[in-house]
């Protein structure tokens, strides 16, 4: 059985004690495959990147590189978060085109390229991740990987007026063209993909599926990904999620709660949400001191101006709102600026009486589906979802609308919050049968197997070439690297102290952070 490696832009903390999203989607596939975890491990330095440090975790090897300190600010900071983000998520206006943001992104990713290289075995099945390594394919092509290569992004694929608006769009996209797979989220993402290739990239569909471009050809379908539905069921019955529900019902009492759970991104139309049960209250006046929105606000990415800004809007918003409509017993909003585990978000859920998933721009939006899963059968909450969520295609059941429109919206939370029971049960039962069925593990078990009935791509010819004995046996606890010194030579790769070389690990159980 072929070894799974995962290359992603961050490795997870082990001893993170609320692991999510990447980390719980590819937990099952390393279990079942074995492997190696390649990425990032947080580390900036202010010199050249160290080489990476292997270390077991669990039954898995886990490889992490540093970045330099002009990298992480032009590459991660700077193309990935002030491009790509905000141009995937149709936020052109929120973008920043430096043309040294795509130098350090093609340099990061090289690097990603130079150091995982020597770790791989002929065998291994390369599965890439994220919008971050768009470029790692055809950099490890250019050193002669002959492995196939999966790529997954998580976030949406833009339509292609926006795209084109990078202006390093087709160098993008001759890159992303060198994997053998390339998974996306949606149909809608597919029809972007397709429509690019074929009106700017001057490419065709060669047969199903497989599309031509750049002298090179592609596997893309769309691959949506899913929770663990049943383990996120069970975390409601736990200590810290029973204590959640105990403390909203004593607080609240017989009022019913709206829960929105998000990072304090731009993406997720927090302000417009906000536009929205404002509408609620002052169109529909009986929902005055018998509903609460309580919204979790997670920090992310506050040190990027957007960022500090969107939280600045919202909060304001929030103070708005309570100051318009608070009674000295009640308040219309509850904000809370902070992480909660995933336990205290499963108690959250299971006590809402409506989930409020209302992205401007998502790839899917996993908070939907476990909103689902927690609910108690015999008295379910109502998932209220934006149109613009990925999930939306498969999740026809919800409430589905468009987040620009607060009228509509509040007539959606309306409705939602007088749905009869019968109702609430019918369309919670198709929810729930669809996300238990088109689950994590269904999501790693297609994306893998049609990985595997890829033909890899031929590699470019190597920038460089690693003498034989080199690549033969190194010393214990060692592993040559493709990147030759000042003079000439070629250093090793140093294991952590204390873990075990690991030149063919295996691989059972990971718990790996988003």
């Amino acid at each position: 059985m072929s070894r799974l490696v995962i290359v992603s832009n961050r490795v997870a903390d082990p001893q993170d004690a609320a692991p999510g999203g990447l980390a719980i989607a590819l937990e099952e596939a390393l279990q079942r495959h074995g492997g190696l975890w390649f990425g990032w491990g947080g580390a900036v330095t202010e010199q050249s990147p160290a080489q990476p440090s292997i270390r077991p975790w669990g039954a898995v090897t886990v490889a992490t590189t540093t970045l330099e300190r002009c990298d992480h600010d032009s590459y991660y900071s700077g193309f990935c978060n002030n491009v790509l983000w905000p141009v995937f998520h149709n936020r052109l206006d929120l973008a920043a085109f430096d043309p040294s943001f795509y130098e350090g992104y093609q340099r990061v990713n090289r690097q990603f390229a130079q150091q995982l290289l020597p770790l791989l075995q002929p065998n291994d099945v390369i599965w890439v991740h994220d919008y971050h390594l768009m470029a790692l394919a055809s950099e490890l092509r250019a050193l002669g990987c002959q492995q196939r290569i999966g790529f997954f992004l998580h976030i949406p694929f833009p339509p292609l007026v926006a795209l084109g608006a990078v202006p390093q769009h087709k160098a993008l996209m001759q890159a992303l063209m060198a994997f053998d797979l390339v998974g996306l989220q949606s149909r809608q993402d597919l029809q972007h993909f397709e429509s690019y290739v074929l009106a700017q990239a001057d490419g065709r569909i060669s047969h199903r599926h497989h599309y031509r471009a750049h002298g090179q050809q592609t596997r893309c379908e769309v691959f949506p990904i899913g929770i663990d539905a049943r383990a996120f069921a069970a975390l409601t019955a736990t200590p810290p999620a029973q204590q959640v529900q105990a403390t909203l019902e004593q607080e609240y009492r017989q009022r019913r709660l709206v829960v929105g759970i998000d990072r304090l991104d731009y993406s997720k139309g927090l302000p417009e949400r906000i536009h929205a049960f404002r509408d609620l209250l002052e169109r529909h006046p009986a929902h005055r001191r018998s509903a609460t929105l309580v919204q979790i606000g997670s920090p992310t990415r506050e040190h990027l101006l957007a960022y500090a800004a969107i939280r600045r809007q919202f909060e304001s918003l929030c103070g708005a709102i309570n100051g318009d409509f608070g009674e000295l017993d009640w308040m219309p909003v509850r904000y809370m600026h902070q992480v909660l585990t995933r336990a205290q978000l499963a108690g959250l859920c299971r006590s809402a009486a409506v989930g409020l998933v209302t992205p401007l721009r998502d790839g899917m939006n996993l908070v939907a589906k476990e909103f689902i899963a927690a609910q108690d059968p015999a008295d379910p909450g109502v998932l209220v979802l934006s149109r613009f969520a990925g999930a939306a295609e498969q999740l026809q059941e919800a409430l589905l609308v468009n987040p620009y429109d607060a009228h509509s919206t509040a007539n959606s939370l309306d409705q939602a919050l007088q749905m009869p029971l019968a109702e609430r049960i019918e369309r919670h039962q198709k929810l729930l049968a669809r996300i238990e069925a088109e689950d994590v593990h269904w999501w790693c078990q297609r994306f893998l197997q049609a990985l595997d009935q890829c033909q890899p791509a031929m590699p470019r010819k190597p920038r460089l070439s690693v003498p034989a004995h080199r690549l033969v046996a190194a010393a214990d606890g060692e592993l040559p690297m493709t990147r030759p010194t000042r003079d000439g030579s070629f250093p090793y790769l140093r294991v952590v102290s204390g873990s075990a070389p690991a030149p063919r690990p295996d691989a059972a159980a990971i718990r790996m952070g988003r």
